[in-house]
Parts: structure tokens; sequence; C-alpha cells
């Protein structure tokens, strides 16, 4: 009997691994439809971003020139998702992110208002003590069971690291601009959906 509940659990995991490009029509049209009523949190990853580029001084997030940044394809990537999101009627209440600039833009750029930076949302790495970084993990958890004020949804733009650390390894194959749609209950959540950056706009074209 455990093992049958292992195996299912596994597969169950799998399925939550896909992204929504490998759900079904009629399941996006409930997580679009749930998501227009509030009440979730969305993990994004932050937008593309140059990859001959480094995190040269971590400690000192104030020195954005030594981070590594957002190409146009990123900031291009996070102005469609943001207005795919409107034409999709998904209300949002908040705006956290990251306290690097590439998370901090990506927020800005999804055109929501301002954006609450926290280290909470920022990637520690080798920098930070582990004491720290399973600190921030426990904090990006504990926004994703938080249930947002009625009727909105919450953002949250971090990176990678983050959130490998928060919900596991599946997802390892997270890419830059990918959405996590999470359902909290106030104690715990669960993911209902994984969203490619490119996915919005057709998703708003033809919701």
């Amino acid at each position: 009997m455990r093992v049958t509940h292992l195996i299912i659990a596994a597969v169950a995991a799998a399925f939550l691994a896909l992204p929504v490009t490998g759900h079904d029509a009629r399941a996006q049209t409930e997580w679009i439809g749930a998501l227009r009523q509030g009440g979730h949190v969305i993990v994004f990853r932050h937008g593309a971003t140059h990859n001959d580029q480094a995190d040269t001084d971590p400690l000192h997030p104030e020195n954005v020139d030594k981070q590594r940044q957002l190409n146009d394809q990123g900031r291009a990537q996070a102005k469609a998702i943001g207005d795919a999101m409107r034409k999709l009627k998904i209300p949002v209440g908040a705006v956290h992110t990251s306290v690097f600039n590439r998370a901090v833009e990506t927020g800005k750029l999804l055109g929501f208002g301002d954006v609450k930076s926290s280290l909470d949302f920022t990637e520690g790495g080798l920098v930070v003590s582990p004491n720290e970084n399973a600190r921030r993990a426990a904090a990006m958890k504990k926004i994703a069971a938080t249930l947002p004020p009625g009727g909105t949804n919450v953002i949250v733009v971090s990176h990678k690291p983050n959130i490998l650390d928060a919900f596991g390894k599946n997802w390892f194959d997270v890419k830059e601009g990918e959405a996590t749609v999470f359902k909290p209950d106030g104690t715990g959540y669960k993911a209902i959906a994984r969203v490619p950056a490119d996915e919005w706009t057709k998703l708003a074209a033809s919701n």
C-alpha cells in the first residue's frame, strides 16, 4: 500500500511539473478562471538575462552595474506578460521582488504598480550562510501559503535557487520568466500550474 501511495505521489508531482502547454484546455480554463477570482500567489523567476554577465558584488545589491541584467527579450517578455494578465482580467494586489535589479525590473515592467523588494526573495547562494538560505526558503514557502487580500492575487519575482530551495527538485528546470501559480490555504499551498513566459500571450488570445 505504501508503495502504491508513493507511485501516485510521484505521478502527481510529474504532472505538476509540466508547463501549462502540457495540460488540457479544460484545466487551463479552470485555473485562469480561478485567478480571475483572486486568492492565488504567482511566483515568477525573473525575465531573460544576459548570459555573459554575473553578479560580481552580490553583498551590495545597490551596486546594480555589478549584477546580471535583463536583456531586451526579458524586458519585452515582462511587459507582454503584464499586458496578457490584464487582458485575462487577472487582478493583482501586490508585487514582491528580490532586491536584485533583474527581479525588480521584471516586477516593475509587469505594470501592476509599486513593487516591494526584500532579501526574503533574493538569491543568496554561497555568499550567505546556510541558515540565511534556509530562512529565505521558509519565507518563500510562507508567502506561497498566505491568503492574499480578497479578490486579488500576489506576485513574487525571485530566482531559480530560491524557487528550487522552497518548492523542491521538480523545479530544477524552471526557466527565466516562468511562473508557478499557487493556491494557498493559510497554512500550506498547492501548485496548480506552471506557465512559460511566452505562454501568457497565447492564453490571453484564446481565453
